[in-house]
């Protein structure tokens, strides 16, 4: 498990690109037959990729969060972002198809990830909680579905709501997919910030020869990294979070801090960033 320390606005104007990489981008989210996890001490997030490839993995317990096991002390979103997979979470089996999620409160013990394709990738976004609430398997397509954006303004996007304050209940998570519609590039436009939350973006279906530009800063000081393919961004509370790509594409966006309220956001016009 690698370990990321908080970073504060103040920070910003000295980073380099690389520096900027470092602290936010976590650029190897699957690596076949492994478990991959980032603890960022922002909001205590852990997130990361577990990649089958034909193994039974097991999530183990980590020194770096002082548990016995994983979900001792807190809970856990999972949404397959690869071929059809399986995780079994106490004795019980779900099949995630591609897409779909699965919460796991606090105490579950077991989980376990194996292929069913040959070709799942698991994306795992962790946050502490205080209160043990029921595992839950969302299909893909299910749960709570917004249209969002304009064609005329490259954004049109569907965006499904999974884990949040009117659907899967959760003690601090709030994940849901978004995908752009072909023609589409921008998400999060206009961008916003939410001071009561950090939030991550797993990048996915960015193909091959296509990056995605993704923002973050203050409005006034805004930098940028360029994210291929499954790789994801960790943008911390004070940070603003928006992105253009080069094609269109799909996100796993998830959030964890002070509350669940969705539109709890401060939005950041386009026409006030620098």
């Amino acid at each position: 498990m690698e370990q990321r320390y908080a970073t504060n606005p103040g920070q910003i104007p000295s980073f380099t690109t690389k520096d900027l990489r470092e602290r936010y981008l976590v650029d190897e989210m699957f690596v076949p037959g492994a478990i991959r996890l980032t603890y960022t001490h922002h909001d205590r997030i852990v997130l990361g990729g577990v990649e089958p490839a034909g193994k039974v993995i097991e999530l183990p317990g980590y020194p770096e969060i002082r548990s016995e096991y994983f979900l001792e002390h807190r809970e856990l979103g999972i949404i397959n972002v690869g071929g059809t997979g399986t995780v079994t979470a106490d004795g019980e089996l779900f099949t995630l198809t591609k897409g779909a999620c699965l919460y796991l409160g606090r105490g579950t013990r077991e989980i376990i990830f194996a292929d069913a394709e040959g070709s799942a990738q698991f994306y795992l976004f962790s946050a502490p909680a205080h209160i043990a609430y029921p595992t839950v398997h969302i299909a893909a397509g299910e749960g709570t579905v917004r249209e969002l954006g304009d064609q005329l303004t490259s954004n049109r996007r569907t965006l499904h709501q999974y884990i949040h304050e009117g659907g899967v209940q959760s003690c601090q998570i709030v994940m849901g997919v978004t995908e752009l519609h072909p023609g589409s590039m921008w998400n999060t436009m206009p961008a916003h910030t939410h001071d009561r939350r950090s939030e991550c973006y797993l990048y996915f279906d960015v193909p091959e020869e296509a990056r995605v530009v993704h923002f973050l800063g203050e409005r006034s000081e805004t930098r940028h990294v360029v994210v291929a393919d499954r790789q994801a961004v960790i943008s911390p509370s004070w940070s603003l979070h928006s992105g253009v790509g080069t094609s269109a594409y799909s996100f796993v966006w998830a959030m964890a801090g002070e509350n669940q309220a969705f539109d709890d956001m401060d939005a950041a016009p386009v026409t006030t960033l620098e």
